[in-house]
């Protein structure tokens, strides 16, 4: 049986998700992501681009109001940029953060680098610009396989790669380390007040 974990808003806005948030920032000037735009009350304004990925699929479930999710196989886009746009010359030479909730199977955040490290070059040959673009990733929550003391966690096997400069350069940052559980995020709820009451109901993750 999946095992959830309900995280409020607040458990959000004021734990380590957002505190980590700046030491991750690499002095982004733009930032990309779905709905998991951070920002501290003191950092500047950064201009953002929305994209979208889903690899989850929804599995019959017993209980209509609580759906259950299990990894698909491939990525589809549900929200991309406009490449005819004049905004993609924005992101060429540019420091981008890519912003996402959850490092699980790591399959979309590899996608998300990879197809927008296309888009860029695309974008920089067409300008015929040399400018030097880096992504670096920001998640709220990575999981692991097993989580027992700090010293004994055992990564969970994940199915995508990200660059392994992008690791060594340390631009990639997790807020917060969970064990191998399915989070229930407030902005997915469809009843607030039922989300708050199951997230206060079980024990602190």
């Amino acid at each position: 049986m999946v095992e959830k974990v309900y995280v409020t808003y607040n458990e959000v806005s004021l734990g380590p998700e957002v505190h980590s948030f700046p030491a991750a920032t690499n002095a982004p000037e733009l930032r990309m992501g779905g709905r998991s735009f951070l920002k501290r009350e003191s950092a500047p304004n950064i201009p953002i681009q929305a994209i979208g990925l889903s690899l989850y699929e929804q599995l019959p479930s017993s209980k209509p109001d609580d759906p259950v999710e299990a990894p698909g196989t491939k990525v589809t886009r549900t929200q991309w940029l406009d490449l005819s746009s004049l905004e993609m010359t924005n992101l060429v030479g540019k420091n981008i953060l890519i912003v996402d909730e959850v490092d699980d199977t790591r399959t979309t955040l590899e996608y998300a680098v990879r197809e927008l490290q296309k888009d860029v070059e695309t974008a920089a040959q067409k300008l015929g610009s040399t400018g030097k673009t880096q992504f670096s990733i920001f998640v709220l929550h990575v999981t692991l396989a097993e989580k027992k003391k700090k010293t004994q966690n055992k990564d969970k096997t994940k199915k995508g790669h990200l660059p392994q400069d992008m690791i060594d350069d340390g631009r990639y940052l997790a807020a917060r380390t969970v064990s191998d559980v399915w989070i229930c995020y407030p902005w997915e709820a469809t009843d607030i007040d039922e989300h708050d009451k199951l997230a206060a109901s079980q024990a602190k993750y």
